[in-house]
């Protein structure tokens, strides 16, 4: 009679011999299953159920941990590839500029806005139904040969935004960064509305000026070192007061608002099970408020008519 084999063998690999036990199941693994744990070796199903019990580290604010600021490069991109645009079809601007209400005559030139006008002129802007350009004007920005900027609104834009963005995003996290990024812009679209629907406006101010906002809350919440802080948001005031007489100080008001009740909301919610659903929530009513705001304003609009 043959004595039993004692020969062990990978649990994967059946034909490999192996001696060396997973210090989790205790199933036998081979060279190429050995995964290094803290003490011993693990095989590749125990490793892969250890990741999934560990807890993702976050940030102050919930927001998982990244060290690439995608977003912002994302952002940056998409303003400078729609500038191309602009550059290639300079009629994108006045098709996707924020505007809530103008006239187009029949000789396709853009007039201001009448509460009566002649039956061959038809309304553009959002009070025609063109609500996308709530969000797409703050993706442009003036031409070389606009006013008094020109190239300069997208370069000090874009500075801006790579300065503070990479910095909000780092403490948010990807997905709370971008919706900070979204409502700050359509805030500062809803604000021009409300105020200014004649005016048409375009430019990613508004959304940065939201960021400022956000990293002046998140500075307090942590309890930063205020000096640099409240010298950095004095500089935005005084850009906001400046631009009342140079570009939309209303856009820039309205994302700094929004960007403001964002940020409180992600900064003051409960740490607990239920602090992602207080954020997604104060986001979601922010949003609301400002479509039932838009929605009365081009009713208005379009009942003076």
């Amino acid at each position: 009679m043959e004595p039993e084999s004692t020969v062990t063998t990978c649990y994967r690999h059946t034909k490999v011999e192996s001696h060396v036990r997973c210090t989790r199941c205790e199933r036998f693994i081979c060279p190429d299953c050995m995964r290094e744990a803290a003490v011993g070796h693990q095989c590749p199903e125990c490793v892969k159920e250890g990741a999934r019990s560990v807890r993702q580290a976050r940030t102050a604010f919930g927001g998982r941990i990244t060290a690439v600021p995608l977003v912002t490069y994302v952002l940056i991109g998409l303003n400078v590839l729609a500038y191309i645009g602009e550059l290639v079809r300079p009629a994108i601007v006045d098709r996707f500029e924020m505007l809530g209400a103008g006239l187009v005559g029949p000789d396709g030139g853009h007039y201001v806005w009448q509460d009566t006008y002649p039956a061959d002129f038809h309304t553009e802007g959002v009070v025609d139904g063109e609500w996308y350009r709530l969000l797409t004007g703050a993706f442009l920005h003036l031409p070389p040969t606009g006013g008094t900027f020109g190239i300069l609104h997208i370069v000090m834009n874009m500075v801006s935004l790579w300065n503070i963005g990479r910095v909000v995003e780092a403490q948010l996290g990807r997905v709370r960064y971008l919706a900070l990024y979204l409502l700050s812009a359509l805030g500062g679209s809803v604000l021009v509305l409300l105020l200014a629907p004649h005016q048409p406006t375009l430019g990613a101010s508004g959304a940065i000026f939201g960021l400022g906002a956000a990293y002046y809350v998140m500075a307090r919440r942590l309890g930063a070192d205020m000096a640099q802080v409240n010298r950095f948001m004095g500089g935005l005031l005084l850009w906001l007061v400046i631009s009342a007489a140079l570009t939309s100080w209303q856009g820039h008001l309205g994302g700094l608002l929004s960007g403001a009740a964002v940020t409180l909301a992600y900064a003051y919610a409960p740490r607990n099970g239920r602090r992602a659903l207080v954020q997604a929530g104060a986001c979601a009513v922010l949003l609301v408020l400002l479509l039932v705001g838009t929605w009365t304003k081009v009713a208005e609009l379009t009942g003076a008519q």
